[in-house]
């Protein structure tokens, strides 16, 4: 299959758009460096010293940009986009600021950040303007894909809900049932250029991405749960025949051991970091109705082993007298105290003890109570699989998903985490645990007549 020279433009245009900003930025750092603190080390660099320094500050640039998906234009929303630049700016400027204070030796802190200053308020404005002009650009270059749907017995009203919140990307123009037969369907396929293959039968599903395959069309599908145990399968080469193989074992020790260390460092100077916004957080909660300031639950982590997760309390005292549920939307169980650490996730930082402790990871799936778990269990039968690692304060789940997310699209992506896990993949998500503290949909309850995340299908 070829690529059209249409297309080739197009991809060549965002390339240099994204290589444009970063030499950019980078640029405006080497001429603060050779103009301001160049002269203020105590050792004269070679040539190649100051632009190794420069390069640096390139790299930091392209690394926490790849983290926050700052220079993910299209795919993202402009404002997500101008988030993402920020928190970005932020970070390799905090960095670089330290690397210029461990190089000088004087720890002299602030006695000149205000070039490091200026240069953040100069990289503001100047992503500002290139976030907006590039999705201006965008826009133009990849119009919105006419999509048909093809859907099954479920139906497919959440998707395109999902869908149209991305008008700027997707437009479904039409949705056939399955019913409608595969001869119809494959002559509609002929009329779009993108199609959705929605959750049907898999025998039926590879027939369309075959046939998508063969006339260049592009084709999107949801994933079942065999789905990502398949993409994240360890290919063998040894024979003409390829071999998947699936470990199914969860982590290996070394992982494990790994991972456990950088809990216990993590959580060790969360602990003392956090220690003053705690201090705070229970003043706050014990002056408003003197009741408790912590909140115990038992919840399940690895194996299904119960143990006491440790939250600030949010909600007012014996929320839960008429049993177990999530937050609803519209929760009047939520005190004026709760509703402002919610939104930022600050009742959880309790939850740093647990992780020191050893019943929870920094980076897992959401731990889940008991009864909540055996009633999704009832619907979904591989709900269990993500207890094959400790919970998480944070997880792909978290990063990726929402409080209210489904809980079969939110052990996709549990499943993701657990059969892609790395070491930098729980880096990249405690990176990107920072993006999400402010993201309202993010801690927004479920809908006010449900118990569970749980949705019946209309």
């Amino acid at each position: 299959m070829k690529i059209s020279s249409s297309l080739k433009t197009k991809r060549m245009i965002m390339f240099w758009s994204k290589l444009f900003i970063v030499l950019l930025q980078t640029g405006i750092y080497g001429w603060l460096w050779y103009g301001h603190y160049k002269d203020m080390m105590p050792v004269k660099y070679w040539e190649r010293g100051n632009w190794a320094i420069i390069a640096l500050y390139g790299i930091f640039i392209i690394v926490f940009s790849r983290a926050f998906g700052a220079l993910k234009v299209g795919y993202l929303k402009t404002w997500d986009i101008m988030y993402s630049q920020m928190l970005t700016i932020i970070c390799v400027n905090g960095v670089t600021y330290l690397q210029l204070e461990l190089i000088n030796g004087d720890w002299k802190l602030f006695e000149n950040s205000e070039p490091m200053f200026l240069l953040c308020a100069v990289d503001f404005i100047i992503v500002l303007c290139w976030a907006l002009f590039m999705r201006w650009i965008y826009a133009i270059i990849y119009p919105p894909h006419e999509m048909l749907l093809i859907y099954g017995n479920i139906s497919p009203d959440a998707i395109i809900s999902k869908l149209e919140s991305r008008k700027d990307k997707y437009h479904v123009k039409e949705k056939m049932p399955l019913s409608a037969g595969m001869d119809n369907i494959l002559e509609r396929i002929l009329q779009y250029d993108a199609v959705l293959v929605g959750d049907i039968p898999v025998q039926d599903r590879n027939v369309f991405i075959k046939y998508c395959f063969e006339k260049d069309i592009r084709c999107y599908g949801i994933p079942k749960i065999s789905d990502i145990m398949i993409r994240n399968s360890e290919s063998i080469d040894l024979f003409d025949s390829p071999l998947l193989l699936f470990r199914n074992n969860g982590l290996t020790y070394r992982q494990m051991f790994v991972k456990r260390a950088m809990d216990i460092v993590i959580s060790f100077v969360g602990i003392i970091l956090a220690s003053p916004f705690m201090l705070i957080i229970a003043l706050a909660i014990k002056l408003y109705d003197h009741g408790p300031v912590f909140y115990k639950q038992k919840r399940q982590t690895m194996g299904g082993r119960e143990f006491d997760i440790l939250k600030f309390r949010s909600m007012i005292v014996d929320s839960e007298q008429h049993g177990a549920r999530l937050a609803k939307e519209h929760d009047d169980r939520i005190t004026p105290v709760g509703k402002v650490i919610r939104r930022l996730h600050f009742d959880e930082l309790p939850q740093l003890f647990n992780i020191l402790k050893g019943d929870m990871a920094f980076v897992g799936p959401r731990p889940e109570r008991k009864e909540i778990t055996e009633e999704y269990t009832k619907e979904i039968p591989e709900f269990p699989f993500r207890l094959k690692v400790k919970a998480g304060l944070t997880g792909y789940a978290q990063v990726y998903g929402q409080y209210n997310t489904v809980p079969y699209d939110k052990l996709k992506l549990d499943l993701t985490y657990i059969t892609n896990y790395s070491i930098w993949l729980d880096i990249k998500l405690i990176i990107l645990t920072v993006k999400i503290l402010f993201q309202k949909e993010k801690s927004e309850g479920v809908d006010d007549e449900q118990k569970t995340a749980l949705k019946k299908e209309g």
